[in-house]
């Protein structure tokens, strides 16, 4: 996953060095209301690396994330849909999660992915793809076959009970939730030079471990520890 602000460098040395996918974050395709949300001007430097990305076939699927914010987002999604259509990138659109750096995530703020594809649907209607039980996104073609949607939504559609996701984060340490208030740490023994047995059985004492769920919609619920830029992964 990129901001894709260097992708048109760095694409093919990617492409060389063994990437085979691609996550694009794109919240919106007017100059101004790029610079709004990413607080840089940067929106022709990232459409000019996802069309670096485009000239290899073997980097695919490039993925389009698009975070959903009520007030915000309707706005774009039309263009962003049609970016999906002419384009061969998936669009992905990302329910809002209180996962922001600046800690102001409101539920009434979360633009729902029910909703988006009712937006979508108004122009052009969708069919829904079939997709493992722990898919995070609910995938959709578009039913005269001219592209792909998806949609990602953890807040309205909680996908807890089929997730088998874990996550390490930049600087080594495991998640075993987004949402999570405890890390693994795995970079100190890596580099104590432990066994693979050694790991693995950390690995599976982590995942024995994992969160039943992430409690986004009940009392008492809790941040994660970390924002969703200091997680990486």
């Amino acid at each position: 996953t990129t901001n894709g602000v260097m992708l048109d460098r760095f694409a093919g040395p990617l492409v060389e060095a063994g990437l085979t996918r691609l996550n694009v974050s794109l919240d919106s395709l007017s100059h101004v209301r790029f610079a709004e949300i990413t607080r840089r001007d940067a929106l022709d430097k990232v459409l000019a690396g996802l069309a670096e990305a485009e000239r290899y076939p073997e980097l695919r699927p490039i993925k389009v994330n698009c975070v959903a914010i009520r007030g915000f987002t309707e706005e774009e999604v039309p263009a962003l849909a049609e970016l999906a259509r002419r384009k061969p990138y998936v669009v992905r659109f990302i329910e809002f999660m209180p996962l922001d750096a600046d800690e102001a995530w409101r539920e009434d703020e979360v633009l729902t992915g029910g909703e988006i594809r009712a937006l979508i649907e108004e122009r052009w209607p969708l069919e829904e793809i079939p997709a493992k039980a722990s898919s995070t996104a609910r995938r959709f073609r578009f039913a005269d076959g001219a592209g792909e949607i998806g949609f990602v939504n953890p807040v309205s559609e909680p996908f807890c009970s089929s997730c088998d996701r874990i996550r390490l984060t930049a600087d080594g340490q495991l998640r075993t939730c987004l949402f999570s208030r405890r890390e693994w740490d795995l970079k100190t023994p890596l580099r104590a030079g432990a066994s693979d047995d050694e790991l693995r059985e950390l690995l599976r004492f982590a995942v024995r471990h994992k969160e039943l769920k992430h409690k986004i919609n009940e009392p008492g619920f809790v941040r994660a520890s970390r924002s969703m830029s200091q997680i990486g992964g």
